[in-house]
């Protein structure tokens, strides 16, 4: 799949200028070869065509895999006389080769695949009585481990958000057409599509219209990954400092310190507001710490604050000071809910000559839009969109399918990382990991595209190697993007 993606209208534009008819020709047929690489021996097919294009596509893919000799059963979800023109003269040519439809999936049948071609990215509402029926079947079939194809979407994914409407089709493969769409990338939208790949049907949506987002990968930021010049010193690389650490919290402070250290900060600075912290951490002794109002009268060229804060008066005190200060600023965590809840911090927040890069899970998204959990988990592309224009930030919104929003309105998806980072302390690594390139002199766009990104890839790196999912720990992720950045500055 290709970096460029877009939402419902634009794919509509898209569409609109090309005849559909040629694009459901084209779409049935690259569904029926990786239906054909698909089928395990050549064996039996059950296609279910809904009553739409999407069943349109179903129903070419059906008629050319019966013309390479597959024994396909097609469940036709839909009536013949009320199907839109290019899916009703799917319709004809299929019947004309000879090809009959049943009414529901036969009971005793053995599949090697099922095509699902019931809904595509056009539905607006949950499915309901036979739609809904089928979708159940076709999971229950595949929770037997049967494979299946979902054509452009799951049915009942939000191809836009990537939300489940209603009960959706859990896919092991997903043939998307023309362009990417975002809600396939993010919330729910990986658990129910499985391996994507993208058939463009020989256009060049680029080309024709600017992509609405971007998939984030290296090409995003690569050009500021340099290797080091000889001639440096630690002064080089910036110095950076993280506020953070209250008590029973100190940990959170130095996990995002020794991950800003260990992707190349030059100088780093802990700064626990927990007064019975150590002077120097025992297991990272090459960072400096400092009293919290010490670090923000010193030399820096970023600043994280949040990690492990807490709620407190002197936490406010901080914040109000550091939001004045004019260098790249990063917040997180707690440093997060007392913007939510201080009308004068998100004044002097939003007022920022330098925007700030805000990275709230989606409680704290909630916190800072006075909405749920769950109406921004609704729709997070929406969500992070308004973050960044309310509070003129940067925005990172975490979770799956992470969603980085620029104050300007250009958004990304990131697509790296699994379920074991959803661990205590990965967040402060990720703080740190974005906070050393910001000190390193990185704009914060990219900076902030690097991190997220490195920081999902490297918890694959370790899945990969037998290290997690499950027991994948935060600290864990630090030697191994230090490890995977490495490599990308070789050029490897």
């Amino acid at each position: 799949m290709d970096n460029d993606l877009y939402l419902n209208p634009a794919l509509r534009t898209l569409e609109g200028r090309h005849a559909s008819g040629e694009l459901m020709q084209r779409a049935g047929l690259a569904a029926a070869a990786w239906a054909g690489e698909l089928a395990s021996g050549n064996g039996p097919i059950l296609v279910v065509a809904g009553p739409g294009n999407n069943g349109g596509d179903a129903l070419v893919a059906a008629r050319l895999l019966r013309q390479r000799f597959f024994d396909v059963t097609v469940v036709f979800a839909g009536e013949a006389s009320r199907l839109p023109v290019d899916a009703a003269q799917a319709w004809r040519d299929f019947t004309a080769a000879g090809g009959s439809a049943v009414d529901d999936i036969p009971a005793s049948g053995r599949w090697s695949l099922v095509i699902d071609g019931l809904f595509g990215i056009g539905l607006a509402r949950p499915p309901d009585g036979r739609h809904a029926a089928l979708i159940a079947a076709i999971n229950d079939l595949a929770a037997k481990g049967c494979p299946v194809l979902a054509l452009d979407c799951p049915s009942g994914l939000d191809a836009e958000r990537g939300t489940v409407l209603g009960s959706a089709v859990r896919a092991s493969q997903t043939l998307t057409f023309i362009a990417g769409k975002p809600g396939l990338l993010t919330a729910d939208g990986p658990d129910h599509c499985g391996q994507i790949r993208l058939d463009r049907l020989n256009l060049d949506p680029p080309a024709e219209l600017p992509p609405d987002g971007r998939r984030v990968s290296l090409a995003a930021f690569a050009e500021y990954l340099a290797p080091r010049r000889c001639n440096t010193h630690k002064g080089s690389f910036g110095s950076v400092g993280v506020i953070g650490g209250a008590p029973t919290m100190v940990g959170a402070v130095f996990l995002a310190a020794r991950a800003a250290l260990k992707l190349g900060a030059g100088l780093v600075y802990a700064a626990p507001l927990d007064t019975q912290a150590r002077s120097f951490d025992p297991r990272q002794p090459e960072l400096l710490l400092r009293r919290p109002r010490a670090l923000l009268q010193s030399p820096l060229t970023a600043l994280a604050c949040g990690p492990g804060l807490g709620i407190s008066l002197e936490a406010s005190e901080l914040m109000e000071t550091a939001l004045t200060l004019d260098l790249p600023l990063l917040l997180d965590a707690d440093a997060l809910n007392l913007i939510a809840s201080e009308k004068n911090l998100q004044q002097t927040l939003a007022e920022r000559q330098t925007p700030a890069i805000l990275t709230p899970h989606p409680a704290e998204a909630g916190r800072l839009l006075e909405v749920s959990t769950a109406e921004i988990q609704a729709d997070r592309l929406d969500a992070a969109r308004e973050i960044a224009s309310r509070y003129q930030s940067h925005v990172a919104l975490k979770g799956c399918g992470t969603v980085i929003t620029a104050c300007s309105g250009e958004w990304w998806i990131n697509t790296s990382g699994n379920p074991g980072m959803a661990t205590a302390g990965m967040g402060d690594v990720l703080s740190g990991l974005t906070l050393a390139l910001l000190g390193q002199g990185w704009p914060a766009i990219p900076a902030l595209l690097a991190g997220v990104h490195l920081h999902g890839a490297a918890a694959d790196r370790l899945a990969a190697n037998g290290i997690g999912p499950v027991g994948l720990t935060a600290s864990e992720v630090i030697d191994a993007a230090r490890a995977l950045f490495n490599e990308w500055l070789a050029g490897r």
